[in-house]
């Protein structure tokens, strides 16, 4: 597109990314939602296929009901509804979305509600929805104008996120207010309904942001072990590609060879061998890695996804199961799986600082008369906090859940696993904030062992934004200092 600022993608291109998302999510203009007239051939097209199919017999939601009620015939909607028109006020489209805008609890903040109008829009220029073209310009105007709805988040189960559109599609007609800013009420056309509903964005937008967030923690987790391998002096054997070379673990030789670039120079280790905190890390780490890499290919394939039941396509409409989203769902209950060990590590290393053996001072690093307690409350504080990701590391994928009269009678619950891989990102800064901390006051208290190597520049910011002061006082306030500085790594 002429004029496009580098570094912009369009949001009709193919390919848009968790990270893409993430980014339009924090509020960075990544992602241009002007659309031309010729990006919107293929929703003109859909939406001719899913005419033809109606005329042709029965089409599913249009001409039907929805769910336990696919066997019983609509009446005959007018072919459109202007809002604002009363004698349309009781279109099938419209009472469609009314019926399903029953979403109840946390209402999404603003980068998820955007993120999640971001996705449906780019799914839907695949064309394969039958929406038709004013919905979707009307969608990408809001988005334009940085338009907020009001998204109440409960009512997904991975097989469609209802409610959430629904309550979407009415704020783009005029019947919910907008939260923020607004447009002008789109026209409303009466096989709007269900193809804008069937998809599972808010669903892919709370799993590429928490994915992305991840990737970036996956990271600063290496930084912070690094810094503890300093305070700790740990051997660089572990990392050695000699080592890595013996088994066909790519991911593995990957950490272990950012490890190593931290670390360079820094082998001052007496020990046979070291803590595993320090020798298995590369193995740990590795395993977040690949299920991110799994789960981001995922995300991917739902984000650009033409997955809407029923699909027009090449003059007909379709049925099948796109929609459900198992994939997504087993991907990113392996991602919470991989996130946890990484965190007993961090705890893991928390605790070898806090060993005279190891350290060759006091007990938890304490300064001052004997019995003071130094850090050791951060033990305490990372093993509530590693319960807690503990707790959300349980696989969604083993219920079953049975809806709609029983028609509907399996959902992989991908939303659930989205959810609760998204919480992560509030715990894992934490846990890593107590590493951090006891790292950097070791280092404080055994200057000889802050060499220079690349990870010297963490210890840097860390002790510029940390006070050094090591008698017994209240640790909270630098344990928030720390995990704003993890989440910035």
């Amino acid at each position: 597109m002429s004029g496009q600022p580098p570094g912009v993608r369009r949001v009709a291109e193919t390919g848009l990314r968790p990270d893409d998302v993430a980014a339009y999510a924090a509020g960075e203009r990544t992602v241009s939602v002007v659309l031309s007239d010729a990006d919107l051939e293929p929703v003109r097209r859909a939406q001719r296929d899913l005419e033809s199919a109606r005329e042709k017999g029965s089409v599913y939601g249009l001409t039907t009901g929805v769910g336990a009620l696919r066997h019983l015939t609509v009446e005959e909607p007018v072919a459109a509804v202007e809002v604002g028109e009363p004698a349309h006020r009781d279109s099938h489209a419209l009472r469609l979305w009314r019926s399903h805008a029953g979403g109840i609890g946390p209402v999404l903040d603003d980068g998820l509600a955007r993120a999640t109008m971001l996705v449906r829009l780019h799914q839907l220029l695949r064309g394969g929805s039958g929406a038709g073209p004013d919905l979707v310009v009307g969608l990408a105007r809001a988005l334009d104008v940085g338009a907020v709805p009001t998204l109440a988040s409960y009512g997904g189960v991975g097989t469609g996120d209802l409610t959430v559109l629904a309550q979407l599609g009415l704020t783009l007609a005029g019947e919910l207010p907008w939260r923020r800013g607004g447009i002008e009420p789109v026209t409303i056309s009466d096989s709007d309904a269900l193809p804008f509903m069937s998809s599972n964005a808010l669903t892919v937008a709370v799993g590429s942001v928490a994915v992305s967030g991840l990737a970036r923690l996956a990271r600063a987790a290496e930084q912070v072990a690094a810094l503890s391998h300093l305070a700790l002096r740990g051997s660089v054997e572990a990392y050695d590609p000699r080592v890595h070379a013996g088994k066909d673990d790519p991911h593995a030789a990957g950490v272990a060879a950012r490890m190593r670039a931290m670390l360079d120079g820094g082998d001052a280790s007496s020990r046979v061998q070291d803590p595993f905190g320090l020798r298995a890390l590369p193995q740990v780490h590795a395993s977040i890695e690949e299920t991110l890499g799994r789960a981001e290919l995922a995300l991917t394939s739902e984000i650009g996804a033409a997955a809407e039941n029923p699909l027009a396509v090449d003059g007909v409409v379709l049925h099948h199961g796109q929609f459900l989203t198992q994939r997504l769902a087993v991907t990113l209950d392996a991602v919470r799986a991989a996130a946890v060990p990484v965190l007993t590590l961090s705890t893991a290393r928390l605790g070898s600082l806090f060993d005279p053996q190891l350290t060759g001072l006091a007990p938890f690093l304490a300064a001052g008369p004997i019995g003071s307690s130094g850090l050791m409350v951060t033990e305490y504080v990372a093993a509530d906090v590693l319960a807690r990701a503990r707790g959300l590391a349980g696989p969604v994928t083993s219920s079953r859940t049975l809806v709609s009269l029983g028609l509907e009678e399996h959902a992989s619950h991908s939303t659930q696993s989205a959810w609760s891989t998204h919480a992560l990102l509030d715990l894992i800064p934490d846990v890593l904030a107590c590493e951090l901390l006891a790292a950097v006051r070791c280092l404080r208290m055994l200057p000889e062992r802050r060499i220079t190597t690349a990870c010297r520049a963490l210890f840097d910011r860390a002790d510029a934004a940390l006070p050094d002061v090591r008698q017994d006082h209240v640790l909270g306030p630098e344990l928030v200092v720390a995990a704003d500085l993890v989440r910035s790594l």
